[in-house]
């Protein structure tokens, strides 16, 4: 079960390899009964944003849950528009009572936007060392952007969310996350649902598991925290039964080689929004 696989951020927080991704899931009953299911089936982990506009919802199902609030791991994340210094304060209180917790567990710079992802940065150091935040990090930010970063920041990120599958494997990036000790999360880890690829499904066949326990295995054995979004309960169960089996080093590789630097979601170096 994901509860007992986690890794250490480099600040001593634990965090589940595996978690529950709610965009796209409509605030009010649809997202608050995706997280429950979530919830009685294992996840432990939550990933929204103040852009997914399901905050609220998230929080009613996290708190009518039962489960204990330390064994829950809250993340969500600045939007492009509300970035800035003091934006960014004020949309941090705004995710806080939407979903009803003093603590996020870990609040996450949401793009780079060009000119304020500085200032936005300063904001959530202040957040976390003043104890709002017990982690925070970025999203979507490569190399040059985390260099950009470096340059002005005090508290190097936790986390770094991208999207990250076979055909976008992140080579560069995860290395030079790795040497600074940023821990990288999956988001869009399926591939948009295109799955049908044929090294995938030979080893699905092989190993007599789904392509999409396949894909997250891959991810999980690469030290990548991963966060499938699904509001179907089988495929919950489907999602988290990953931790029964390991690929090969071959099958890995294989797998590796898929890499296209093939995007489902907006290059990060040219987006507009």
């Amino acid at each position: 079960m994901q509860l007992d696989q986690q890794v250490v951020l480099r600040n001593g927080v634990p965090m589940p390899m595996l978690g529950f991704g709610v965009w796209q899931l409509q605030d009010g009953r649809e997202v608050a009964d995706a997280v429950r299911t979530a919830v009685e089936v294992g996840y432990r982990s939550f990933d929204t944003a103040s852009f997914y506009d399901n905050e609220a919802g998230v929080g009613t199902a996290i708190k009518d849950s039962g489960i204990a609030r330390d064994d829950i791991f809250v993340t969500t994340k600045v939007w492009n528009q509300e970035q800035g210094y003091e934006s960014t304060l004020r949309a941090f209180e705004s995710s806080r009572k939407k979903l009803g917790l003093d603590v996020i567990d870990l609040y996450l710079v949401h793009w780079p936007v060009k000119g304020k992802f500085a200032d936005t940065w300063r904001a959530l150091e202040h957040l976390y060392r003043e104890g709002h935040a017990r982690a925070i990090g970025v999203s979507n930010f490569q190399p040059n952007h985390l260099r950009e970063l470096l340059e002005t920041c005090s508290v190097v990120p936790m986390v770094n969310q991208v999207e990250f599958h076979p055909l976008l494997a992140q080579t560069e990036l995860r290395a030079f996350c790795a040497e600074l000790g940023i821990q990288p999360e999956a988001w869009g880890p399926l591939m948009s649902g295109h799955l049908d690829q044929a090294e995938v499904s030979a080893l699905a066949a092989k190993y007599g598991k789904t392509p999409a326990q396949i894909v997250l295995r891959w991810d999980i054995q690469h030290g990548v925290v991963t966060i499938p979004k699904s509001a179907n309960r089988n495929r919950m169960m489907e999602n988290l039964a990953i931790f029964d089996f390991a690929l090969s080093d071959d099958d890995m590789a294989q797998l590796d080689a898929m890499n296209r630097n093939k995007r489902f979601g907006a290059d990060p170096d040219n987006f507009n929004f």
